[in-house]
Parts: structure tokens; C-alpha cells; sequence
């Protein structure tokens, strides 16, 4: 009997991952009946998205995950929401010093002001939701589940490790599905890890996304809950949603500012130091000690 959370959370991942490989080419030929056109690693991405969620909910007793998810997420009305708007402001200044920097080299700025204001509640909204998400997920679920099994500091680095990973597991493949092709899915999954086969793009990429996770796990860690790393991941989404919108000239801009890759900005050095500076100032920033429960 498994008796580790890392151990039955695992489990439950390579079930999601394998109902999906059989389920996503009959969502395919659904999808393709009802008239809807999308590229089978799409669908095949949401469709895992979909049995992972019901690989957790139906394991979620041995998972502990509701418990986890109360205590990420309880905590009083006001002081969650100033956590979590220091947490967005951190963020946005930070966001702001690499634009201030990419201005400063030549980048330029927006065209056309009024368009690029107009997308930022729709941007925000997205933020919100991806970073609700997540951290309920990497942060209240993942990290609170591993602190059991390794402690705080070995559980950060591998729930870090492990969101960095996952943001880069995605097939850039770009075929379509009408007919039932049994091995299309494994065939999707195989695919998921190309963007590792080039390391001079993916490694810049997994160093930003893992201290970015550590900056996030470890604002759980201290205060305890999720809010502080909500506004902090918001404020990230947001500027990296801008980025493409704000910058004109790119070819301006040198490589330790813009990164590169499929998120650029978190790909650069400028953004990693950045991190680490985030990390070393978060005691203060949290306004609390470290939750040692």
C-alpha cells in the first residue's frame, strides 16, 4: 500500500496520463463532428488537463486534497487580500524594470497606446485565472502534499522542479485528427518533450521557470498560504502577456534582457537575478515569520 503522498500523487498522474492517450482520439472524432476544428496536441493537451482532474478527484481522499487546498487557501478576508496585492506590485515592479531596461536599449514602446490599454482587463483576467490555478495546484496541493514526505527545503526544490518541467511538456507538433487514430495520442506524448532536444532554448528556460517556482513556493512556505503567491504569479503572467504588445523593436534588445524561447522574458538573465532578489526579500516582504507547521 502506498503510504507517501509523492508516491499516490505519481500514480495518479501516470493514470491520468494514460486515459488520456486513450480517450483524446475519441474527443478528436467528437470534436471533428460537431464541426470544430483544432489541431490534435490541443485537444489532446486539454484532454489530459481533463483526466488528471478526475485521476485527483477520484484519488483525492488518499491525496489528502482537500485539506490541503483549505489550508492553502484559509486564511482572514483582509489580510489574504493585502498579501496578494503586495504580492502583484512586487511583481509589476519587477516587470517594469526589465521593460524600463528594454526601453532604455532601444526597444521602443506601443504603437498605438489606446490598443495596447485595451488588452490589459483582458490580460488581467487571464492572469488571474492561470495564477489561481496554479498556485492551487503547484503550491496549496503539490508543495503542501510533498512538505510531509521531504520537508520544506527538498519539497520546494522538487515542486519547483517539477512546475518548470511541466510548463515546457507540450507537443509543438501541428496535425489534425478526423478519423479514429488509436496511436495518435501516444504518438502527441511522445512529441511533449521536443522542446528539450534543444538546449540552448530550453535550459535558459527551466532556470527561469524554477526560480520563479521557488520564488512562489517558497511565499507559501512563509505565510502559509496561497495569496501572497497569487499576486506575485499574477503580476508575472501579466508583464509576460505584455511583452509582446509593448516591444517594437526586439532585434534591439540583447539576449540578457530578452531571453528567449516560448516565455522570453523569464528566459534572460536580467529576469533571473531579478528572482533571487525577490527570494531574498520575501521574510520582509511577507510581513510574517515562516509557518513551520
Amino acid at each position: 500500500m502506498l503510504r507517501s503522498f509523492t508516491a499516490r500523487f505519481a500514480l495518479a498522474l501516470v493514470a491520468g496520463v494514460v486515459a488520456a492517450i486513450i480517450v483524446a482520439p475519441l474527443v478528436a472524432i467528437a470534436v471533428s463532428a460537431v464541426g470544430w476544428r483544432y489541431p490534435f496536441p490541443r485537444i489532446f493537451d486539454r484532454t489530459v488537463m481533463g483526466t488528471l482532474l478526475i485521476a485527483m478527484l477520484f484519488s483525492a481522499r488518499d491525496l489528502n486534497l482537500v485539506a490541503l487546498l483549505r489550508r492553502g487557501f484559509s486564511y482572514p478576508p483582509a489580510p489574504s487580500i493585502a498579501r496578494t496585492i503586495r504580492g502583484f506590485v512586487v511583481a509589476m515592479l519587477a516587470i517594469a524594470i526589465l521593460f524600463g531596461l528594454a526601453f532604455a536599449v532601444g526597444g521602443g514602446g506601443v504603437s498605438d497606446h489606446q490598443a495596447a490599454a485595451a488588452l490589459i482587463p483582458k490580460y488581467f483576467l487571464s492572469a488571474i485565472a492561470i495564477a489561481f490555478i496554479e498556485e492551487a495546484f503547484f503550491r496549496a496541493f503539490l508543495l503542501g502534499g510533498m512538505r510531509s514526505d521531504f520537508g520544506d527545503r527538498i519539497a520546494l526544490i522538487a515542486s519547483a522542479a517539477i512546475y518548470a518541467i511541466a510548463h515546457l511538456v507540450r507537443s509543438p507538433a501541428r496535425f489534425y485528427v478526423t478519423g479514429y487514430e488509436p496511436a495518435a495520442g501516444l504518438a502527441t506524448l511522445a512529441h511533449s518533450v521536443d522542446q528539450f532536444t534543444t538546449p540552448s532554448i530550453a535550459i535558459p528556460t527551466l532556470i527561469g521557470l524554477f526560480l520563479l517556482g521557488i520564488v512562489l513556493g517558497e511565499a507559501y512556505i512563509l505565510t502559509g498560504s496561497v495569496y501572497l503567491s497569487i499576486g506575485l504569479h499574477c503580476g508575472f503572467v501579466l508583464g509576460a502577456k505584455m511583452w509582446p504588445k509593448m516591444i517594437l523593436n526586439r532585434a534591439a534588445i540583447p539576449w540578457w534582457i530578452a531571453g528567449g524561447g516560448t516565455i522570453p522574458l523569464i528566459a534572460a538573465p536580467t529576469a533571473w537575478v531579478i528572482a533571487i532578489a525577490i527570494f531574498a526579500a520575501l521574510r520582509p516582504i511577507s510581513g510574517a515569520q515562516k509557518n513551520l507547521s
